[in-house]
């Protein structure tokens, strides 16, 4: 990969480093010599002083008292600040921040607070790469290929934003996506004239197979598509794709086709992450992309990419990184030193402390076990599912089936048709939409299930959903 940065002089002459391969003569050396210069001064400068104060006292590292035991369900309960006045069925929404997410905010917002220029400097070009490799220990791939983000939003647009294509090539989506997915096409589209089409995988929720999932994608794909752009775990049906088999109708496609003709996979995943027992590199997918403050119970306002070496390779990045780019850009160090993850990565000033402490959110995950939390998940998503099913005023559409090669159930929505009828739900679930979510995570037991979907009726009137 190569990175070009460019620089205007004085005269108004464009000046670019393309440092492939970090040639002098391709440099104002002059400039770069002073630049360095003079933050090297600088730094010896400012911290002269501060290194005597000891900024990393305050944000040092304690040590853990939240281990949990593997599948222990209420210990897990109460690590969260969460009101008990409330049955908590919104953890696909934002995710209340459990007690060893909330030590580690703490502790870099401490240092961040107490002397804000040196913490940041003893951390910013080396962080990124921690909590990176963090989020591989848990998601599977390397922590090189992992780009951090504040959401699943921002990271669709930085991916299809960034996407190298050609006049002509097109991106196909499905009619399922949500509307991050639909924006950044759409405004990728209206930016460089790039063809979107969309095709329909499913009509009928309850009743899909694989096989015509599977199918349907096969006669979408054309020759000239280059993307597909995909959602794991579908909003409006709670729908669970079947990622792997889709992955390898289109491997077959990609092996009848020349390199530059291939077609990228890109998945939101952001539902399903969190959830699955899954190592995402093994997906089949070229992109994936998610939140973490949510089913990850990670701080407010990070996410992930996971990129395969394949697709990265065919973007760009859309925002400058702070991590070691910025080195590269000082001429401190070169390209081969930088993960492609982390050149990919936003920089500027944000949430440091919330970025920071992600690594804990993913530690827990990995003490509480991957495999007990999709059981735990599914356990209660069947339970939750079975009960409504009985319920002779509730429409149930997501497909009962928990199987993987099927679907899986990943939001309830409940669409009221009945005046009043949102008060009584909104009662139940405190939430303030004009749809109602429902999703059972692991922070709920089977008793309050039971209690929550008890067969009354909500005001003596209908209520048509999906679950």
């Amino acid at each position: 990969m190569v990175y070009t940065f460019s620089n205007r002089s004085v005269t108004g002459d464009r000046k670019e480093y393309a440092i492939v391969r970090f040639s002098q003569e391709q440099q104002n050396k002059t400039i770069n010599m002073l630049r360095r210069e003079f933050l090297g001064a600088a730094g010896l400068a400012l911290g002269a002083t501060a290194y005597v104060s000891g900024s990393g006292n305050a944000a040092a590292a304690t040590p853990s008292s939240n281990a949990i035991e593997a599948g222990d369900w209420a210990a897990l309960r109460n690590l969260f600040p969460l009101t008990r006045d409330y049955i908590q069925l919104s953890t696909f929404l934002l995710a209340s921040h459990p007690k060893p997410v909330s030590d580690e905010i703490d502790r870099h917002r401490r240092g961040l607070d107490e002397n804000p220029s040196d913490y940041w400097h003893e951390h910013f070009q080396t962080i990124d790469g921690e909590v990176s490799a963090a989020a591989a220990r848990y998601m599977g791939g390397q922590g090189r290929q992992i780009a951090l983000t504040d959401s699943t939003t921002m990271g669709l647009g930085l991916v299809y934003s960034g996407l190298k294509l050609r006049p002509g090539d097109e991106i196909l989506q499905t009619t399922h996506d949500h509307y991050s997915t639909d924006l950044s096409l759409a405004n990728r589209a209206e930016r460089t004239g790039a063809k979107i089409r969309r095709i329909s995988l499913y009509e009928d929720p309850a009743t899909i197979s694989e096989d015509s999932i599977v199918s349907n994608l096969r006669k979408g794909i054309s020759d000239s598509t280059r993307v597909v752009a995909v959602t794991w775990v579908h909003s409006s049906t709670g729908v669970k794709l079947p990622l792997r088999a889709m992955a390898d109708a289109i491997g077959e496609i990609n092996r009848k086709r020349a390199e530059e003709d291939q077609v990228l996979f890109c998945v939101d995943g952001v539902h399903g992450f969190g959830v699955e027992d899954q190592d995402v590199s093994k997906l089949g997918c070229d992109f994936f992309i998610a939140g973490t403050h949510k089913w990850i119970f990670g701080p407010r306002g990070t996410g992930v990419i996971w990129g395969s070496d394949r697709a990265w390779q065919q973007s760009v990045a859309v925002i400058p990184s702070f991590s070691a780019s910025y080195g590269v850009w000082l001429g401190q160090e070169t390209p081969d030193q930088v993960p492609v993850g982390e050149h990919m990565s936003p920089g500027g000033f944000h949430s440091f402390e919330h970025r920071w402490a992600l690594p804990a959110a993913f530690e827990l995950h990995l003490q509480l076990n991957k495999a007990k939390v999709q059981e735990r998940i599914h356990q209660l998503n069947t339970q939750t599912k079975e009960g409504l099913a009985k319920m002779s005023h509730v429409k149930l559409y997501t497909p009962m089936s928990s199987e993987y090669r099927r679907n899986e159930i990943g939001r309830k929505v409940f669409r009221c048709i009945a005046n009043g009828c949102h008060a009584r739900l909104r009662e139940i679930c405190a939430m303030k939409w004009s749809f109602i979510p429902q999703l059972p995570g692991q922070l709920e037991t089977e008793v309050t299930q039971r209690d929550q979907y008890r067969n009354d009726d909500v005001n003596g009137q209908p209520v048509t959903g999906l679950c």
